[in-house]
C-alpha cells in the first residue's frame, strides 16, 4: 500500500496543542502505515497513530474539523519604514 501524504513537520491538534511529525512507519504485521510523531509541550512524549486516524476528520461542537492540521508559525515582519 503506497505511503500516505502527510509529511514530516509541525502540526496542530485539534485541541490545540503543537506536535512534530517525525516520519511515517508501516506495521510489521499489518502493513498499516502509522505516523510518529512527538508532543512539543510538558515531558515531549513519543506518539504514534495509525495515519488514516491522525488524518481523518473529527466533529466539534457540529463542525468537521482535521484531527490534526499542518502548522507554520507566524512570524513577525518588520514595519516599512
Amino acid at each position: 500500500m503506497p505511503a500516505p501524504a502527510i509529511s514530516p513537520g509541525l502540526y496542530r491538534h485539534y485541541k490545540g496543542r503543537l506536535y512534530q511529525v517525525w516520519q511515517l512507519a508501516q506495521h510489521s504485521e499489518t502493513r498499516e502505515w502509522l505516523v510518529v510523531y512527538q508532543a512539543l509541550y510538558g515531558d515531549y512524549g513519543w506518539w504514534v497513530r495509525p495515519a488514516a486516524m491522525f488524518s481523518e476528520d473529527v466533529e466539534i461542537n457540529g463542525q468537521r474539523q482535521p484531527r490534526f492540521a499542518a502548522y507554520t508559525p507566524q512570524t513577525d515582519t518588520p514595519d516599512p519604514v
